[in-house]
């Protein structure tokens, strides 16, 4: 079930996104010690990751006690500015001084498909063998209604397991390791920022159009019984629906 938030402009969206990741936080470090929270990639995020690095949201948050991951990053060097990674050490991490041990990167250095096991090997050694369900997801939207590294017309659509996978994307002739929609969908807080009149068409072929499949409109994937799917839209990428 999508719960969605429409605001006014990206400002008020961005500012209502941070609040609502600042409680379940506050939530998951109250009970559990610690919040682990997965990124997304891409040029949406990085205004949200400024306002989390800001002068209110520095000292509210309890930023030891937070773990990083990311749902999807492109196959490339560490340090190429083209991966999400980077975007975010320069947005979050270095403003903040996030300790380095918080943060789970992808690393490149080998296969594509060696990528992919040894970040999910990671991932499953820090929930200690336990499930994988992580305390929050951030997720984009692309112009093609993708999100994370679920591209339409790829063959990790059809991955039933909760992982961590390489595909090949065509569109854009690379490699990419991805969380899979099992993975995804079984956390606990799941929030699209999405914001554009560009967005717009993407939005109703996920939320609202009734025709086409996940191979065109892969973030349809993305989807609970429960209500933990939360859509945060500005009017311009909700004017569709």
């Amino acid at each position: 079930m999508n719960d969605l938030k429409i605001c006014k402009d990206v400002e008020e969206l961005i500012n209502a996104l941070a609040e609502i990741i600042d409680e379940a936080s506050q939530k998951a470090i109250k009970e559990k010690g610690r919040f682990n929270f997965v990124l997304s990639g891409g040029s949406s995020p990085k205004k949200l990751y400024e306002l989390l690095a800001s002068e209110t949201f520095k000292y509210k948050m309890d930023w030891k006690n937070i773990y990083f991951f990311f749902g999807d990053e492109r196959f490339l060097p560490e340090n190429d500015p083209n991966r999400n990674s980077v975007m975010v050490k320069e947005a979050l991490f270095n403003p903040l001084k996030i300790n380095t041990s918080n943060i789970f990167e992808v690393n490149t250095s080998g296969t594509p498909e060696e990528s992919a096991q040894e970040y999910w090997d990671s991932i499953s050694e820090h929930f200690e063998e336990q499930p994988v369900k992580f305390d929050f997801i951030l997720l984009g939207l692309g112009d093609n209604s993708h999100t994370a590294s679920l591209f339409p017309d790829t063959s990790v659509l059809e991955e039933t397991e909760a992982t961590i996978k390489s595909v090949f994307v065509e569109e854009v002739d690379m490699f990419r390791i991805t969380m899979t929609a099992p993975l995804i969908n079984q956390a606990e807080n799941i929030a699209f920022l999405v914001f554009g009149q560009e967005k717009s068409e993407a939005v109703f072929h996920v939320l609202e159009d009734k025709s086409g499949s996940i191979h065109q409109y892969p973030a349809r994937l993305i989807q609970s019984n429960e209500k933990n799917v939360q859509w945060f839209l500005d009017a311009p990428a909700a004017s569709k629906l």
